[in-house]
């Protein structure tokens, strides 16, 4: 019985039943006192009436017909008391009762005859000092019936609550008993299940809710396969060859004069493997929220300086056309150096990917309004409009263009866009004027300067 009244369903049942058994009381503890003074007034305004019979009986001079009137007002329980010169027939009234009928007034109250509680009502007689006088026992017990009566309504308050309460348990748990199968479904892995919008408005936000979880999970899992799926295939092109190049050295078909080349080709891949496995980790470092990171005071313009005269060596002759556009002032922001130099030469690895021989490749610094921006653009294929709003998925690039063009893990713009947001930054991507595509990395002020 306990574990029941735990669940909503017993807890509904008991409110409820509560609910009716507290409206009976309260019913009856107004109702008892009203309807008391109702049977009160009732009987003394018919006492009162009666006393008109009795001056009839006295007026009356044929005994049979005062005898009549008598034996109906005995069936009653009223007594009959004459007042002559002042005094009544026999003892027992009240002296302010007997007073006030010889004085010429009506009574009508309440009194204690003989240890009894009954209701006087008086009316003076023609003549002087004379009037009649009728008393009946006040009726006793008439709040004791109407309490009696109460438990009744008691158990069928009582009733009335369980059905009540279970009728409107089963209509509110219904939809949280549909949404808790839903969700073990949904842990079981079951990403196709849906609930209709049936019941109340609250029932159908919480449908919405689980049917809106059960898409999110099934397009999170969708792209986390299709992520591994892009990992798996940067993994498996550097280890097929370095596997290959191993096998041939060690089947002796490269000779000593080609081992020099092998070698630079082995190290070649393990760096590139050596960078993936780093990218994962960090990734998974942000994702976690246990990366560390070292913020302090960074001039951008300086920042981006250095890293244009770093890939200013790796574009070479023949590679891209690298510019830098800087301002003439520091742009001073609140950032860690460190990762955000990582973001701009993931940045710039990515273009340097796609970019033909003299195409631009542009490392921009400008003062912003509340922030520092930094801008990659190039003017390489570019992105689509529907690339743009998934650009900073993991791998969602790679799935689409790796039987297009060049294209790397699918990692970097995932940990630029995490990166820049741990450090309260954000990240954009665009349509560059050069013709390709641009990156924007926005960052708070340190202290306001002037451009």
């Amino acid at each position: 019985m306990r574990d029941f009244f735990r669940t909503l369903t017993g807890r509904a049942v008991l409110v409820t039943a509560a609910t009716a058994v507290i409206a009976v009381i309260v019913t009856s503890l107004v109702a008892v006192p009203v309807a008391v003074r109702s049977v009160n007034l009732q009987s003394r305004a018919e006492l009162m009436a009666k006393t008109a019979l009795a001056e009839e009986l006295l007026a009356d001079e044929r005994p049979a017909a005062r005898a009549r009137i008598a034996e109906r007002l005995r069936r009653d329980d009223i007594e009959i008391y004459l007042i002559r010169r002042g005094a009544p027939d026999r003892g027992g009234l009240p002296e302010r009762v007997v007073t006030a009928v010889a004085g010429g007034d009506l009574v009508d109250t309440r009194a204690m005859l003989d240890g009894r509680p009954v209701f006087i009502a008086g009316r003076p007689l023609t003549g002087r000092d004379a009037g009649v006088v009728l008393t009946q026992r006040a009726s006793t017990g008439t709040a004791a019936r109407v309490f009696g009566s109460v438990w009744v309504a008691l158990l069928a308050g009582l009733l009335g609550g369980v059905v009540a309460g279970a009728l409107l348990a089963r209509f509110v748990t219904r939809p949280i008993e549909r949404a808790a199968a839903a969700a073990g479904r949904l842990a079981a892995g079951d990403r196709t299940v849906r609930i209709s919008r049936r019941g109340p408005a609250e029932a159908a936000r919480l449908a919405d809710a689980i049917n809106q979880l059960a898409e999110a999970l099934r397009t999170s899992e969708g792209r986390e396969r299709d992520f591994l799926l892009s990992v798996s295939h940067e993994l498996r092109t550097p280890l097929t060859t370095i596997r290959g190049y191993a096998e041939a050295l060690a089947d002796r078909v490269i000779e000593a004069d080609g081992a020099a080349e092998a070698g630079s080709t082995m190290l070649a891949e393990a760096d590139r493997l050596d960078r993936l496995v780093s990218d994962l980790l960090v990734l998974a470092r942000l994702e976690a929220a246990d990366l560390p990171l070292d913020v302090t005071a960074v001039d951008l313009t300086a920042l981006v300086r250095e890293a244009g005269q770093a890939w200013r060596s790796r574009c070479g002759a023949d590679g891209p056309a690298l510019a830098v556009e800087l301002p003439d002032a520091a742009v001073v922001v609140e950032t860690d150096p460190g990762r955000i130099r990582q973001v701009v030469d993931g940045l710039c690895e990515n273009a340097l990917r796609v970019l033909p021989a003299g195409a631009p490749l542009v490392l921009a610094v400008r003062a912003g309004d509340h922030e520092g921006v930094v801008e990659v653009r190039d003017g390489g294929p570019g992105l689509t409009d529907d690339d743009l709003a998934v650009a900073f998925h993991r791998g969602e690039l790679n799935r689409r263009y790796r039987d297009v063009r060049a294209v790397g893990s699918g990692l970097g713009l995932a940990l630029a866009a995490r990166l820049v947001g741990r450090l309260g930054g954000r990240i954009t991507a665009g349509h560059a004027p050069e013709g390709g595509a641009v990156f924007t990395v926005e960052l708070p002020y340190r202290t306001r300067t002037s451009g």
